[in-house]
């Protein structure tokens, strides 16, 4: 057994599953019509538990969502605001926006909605000066999420389309609880090579080079990078989906 450098008991195997799940994580839309396993299901949530959180916080919590009806709540609400932010874009790009499907809210066989409690813990270790850390954790809890389910060969698809207070209405969420992220769940078409909004050319993805600062913002190079430097342009030349 082949371990990777600086690694606790992960093998270069291990190492290199892990950056194909995460090089491999879409953001899915199309979903087909097959049930998620209970038991795969429970391992997906696990794995989103185990999210990192600032001072142990824990603050997210799951609304499992299978019921049609919540869910033709939900969709309506998203259309709502589809049309709504329409006007934002001129066109051509109003007609392109609005012919992009962006939800897959009936289709997918689970919906959930991950919340954050700003209030879980009472004085969080570590979040005073940063109080929005409550929900950057609830973020990784949600990434812990995509992750696991892509390991599974299920797709998750988040919808941002919604305004939080209609949907605090829709699925009885208290005041104080902030909805972070709405996802669909479930089996996907395909899961694309590139990124949908990529393939369909609204925007393509930035070259990590041009976000690299070095010891101070907009600092380019630096004494005692210089290999990173060539490390990080030799990477760009490794084929990613």
């Amino acid at each position: 057994m082949t371990i990777a450098n600086n690694a606790d008991n992960f093998t270069v195997a291990d190492r290199d599953a892990l950056y194909k799940i995460i090089l491999g994580r879409r953001d899915i839309r199309s979903f087909k019509n097959v049930p998620i396993p209970d038991e795969t299901l429970a391992r997906i949530m696990q794995a989103a538990h185990q999210g990192p959180s600032v001072g142990f916080m824990q603050p997210w919590d799951f609304i499992m969502i299978k019921s049609i009806e919540v869910r033709e709540k939900v969709k309506a609400l998203f259309e709502r605001e589809r049309e709504s932010a329409a006007v934002f874009y001129d066109e051509p790009q109003r007609s392109h926006y609005l012919s992009l499907k962006l939800e897959g809210i009936l289709e997918s066989p689970v919906n959930i909605c991950v919340t954050c409690d700003p209030f879980r813990g009472g004085v969080v270790l570590g979040r005073n000066s940063i109080p929005e850390t409550d929900v950057y954790s609830t973020c990784c809890a949600i990434q812990n999420l995509w992750l696991a389910a892509r390991s599974e060969g299920v797709g998750v698809g988040w919808v941002s389309i919604l305004k939080q207070m209609q949907l605090r209405q829709i699925l009885g969420i208290p005041q104080h609880i902030v909805p972070v992220g709405y996802l669909c769940l479930g089996y996907p078409i395909e899961f694309p090579k590139r990124p949908t909004l990529e393939e369909v050319g609204w925007r393509k993805r930035l070259e990590i080079k041009d976000l690299i600062h070095f010891e101070k913002w907009g600092q380019e190079t630096y004494p005692g990078w210089e290999e990173f430097g060539d490390s990080l342009r030799d990477s760009e030349k490794v084929p990613t989906k």
